[in-house]
């Protein structure tokens, strides 16, 4: 392929652009005619084919293991997670034995896969095309399969890195330390509501559109660490609605849209939540026969949450298991003298600009209560969460 350059191009310039723009790193590794094990690290591998299955990866010309591979009856491709640097590294710098003291399995083809790696994809050259100083080397794929879902390492700005889903790059910032101060302020009511009901009552803030964190945990006799909400998680629903009940139904919207394909009588099951927020000031969660278990594929759900990094697939199973919860969300007053299990109960709390961004949660409740007592809780609740506001008023 031949491509004219203009005059005042400047390669420096060509590289940091590309450089801003991620790109994936793989091995191909594959066995000579001769016997010998090989392996290319490239960070130019890309799908390009469903029918038929089609992949490729670009080597330089000037390649001596690409010209070796170019050779082989098959290729296996080995896609990085982001914990394979140093392996990376080390097939990289070395002109020969490029395997050794890295575990290794064969592929159905018998070309090496490495232990670590996120997926293989088993190949034969299909093409091989001229592109400027690098061959644009097309694959047929024979066989593939995913082996370890962890984060993929990525090459970036000039630097290897790990990838995280966006919805999980959120962590705790200055921005929450009002709401830390003020829930700490308010720590004696806040410990004493938990205590006299038997309960475990938290304060959460949140991080942003997409995540709260914990920043005041109280549990009394009766409740366990356990048995409750990690301390980071993220705002999906049935979670969420003392944070959204009051923003844009665009906003609204994205949080439902959240969970995979919700269904319009489920999405409007949350807006009847919401509604019921903006009028009472709190909500009631409601225990189904199973009682507190109910809570605990959501409790392991947050607790995955945070991990360091998730795969966008982890965390989209974590949206589906918080979203398919057992526990009734469905919202109604409850009646003096009827009795209930109630799972929980959250309320709103501004922030010291006013915003609805924290959220005072009773959880872990004594159960078969009646609703005159339930009414007794919301009520010593709300009296607490003005305390809580007063404190951030003035801090």
């Amino acid at each position: 392929m031949s491509v004219s350059i203009p005059d005042t191009f400047d390669p420096k310039i060509f590289r940091e652009v590309m450089g801003h723009y991620p790109t994936g790193v793989a091995v191909v590794t594959g066995r000579s005619p001769e016997g010998e094990i090989l392996a290319l690290v490239v960070g130019t591998f890309a799908s390009v084919s469903l029918d038929p299955p089609l992949v490729s990866f670009m080597p330089m010309k000037t390649s001596r293991t690409f010209q070796k591979l170019r050779t082989c009856s098959s290729l296996c491709i080995n896609i990085f997670g982001g914990e394979q640097q140093a392996e990376m590294l080390a097939i990289a710098q070395r002109w020969e034995n490029k395997l050794d003291g890295i575990e290794w399995y064969p592929s159905p083809s018998g070309d090496p896969v490495l232990r670590n790696s996120i997926a293989w994809v088993d190949t034969t050259i299909a093409d091989v095309v001229e592109a400027g100083d690098h061959w644009i080397v097309l694959c047929a794929v024979s066989d593939l399969q995913v082996t370890n879902s962890v984060p993929p390492l990525l090459f970036f700005q000039g630097g290897y890195g790990s990838f995280a889903g966006l919805e999980s790059g959120s962590r705790m910032s200055h921005e929450i330390l009002p709401a830390i101060h003020a829930a700490h302020n308010a720590s004696d009511q806040l410990r004493d509501l938990a205590h006299s009901i038997g309960c475990e009552v938290s304060v959460f803030a949140a991080v942003s559109d997409d995540e709260m964190a914990t920043v005041f945990s109280e549990l009394s006799a009766d409740a366990t660490r356990e048995g409750g909400l990690a301390s980071r998680f993220p705002l999906v629903p049935p979670i969420g609605d003392s944070y959204f009940f009051d923003k844009s139904p665009e906003l609204q919207q994205r949080w439902m849209n959240k969970l995979k394909n919700p269904s319009e009588e489920l999405q409007e099951r949350h807006r009847r939540r919401l509604e019921f927020m903006r009028e009472q000031g709190y909500l009631l969660a409601f225990l189904p026969e199973e009682g507190s278990a109910a809570y605990e594929q959501m409790i392991r759900a947050t607790q995955e949450y945070k991990k360091i990094s998730l795969t966008p697939i982890e965390e989209r199973s974590i949206r589906e298991t918080i979203g398919s919860t057992p526990v009734n969300y469905e919202p109604r007053e409850v009646v003096d003298n009827e009795t209930y299990d109630i799972g929980s109960i959250v309320f709103p709390v501004k922030d010291p600009s006013g915003q609805y961004t924290m959220t005072l949660r009773l959880a872990q409740l004594p159960g078969g209560v009646p609703g005159a007592k339930i009414r007794e809780w919301v009520s010593r609740s709300k009296a607490v969460i003005q305390d809580i506001e007063r404190a951030e008023r003035n801090h």
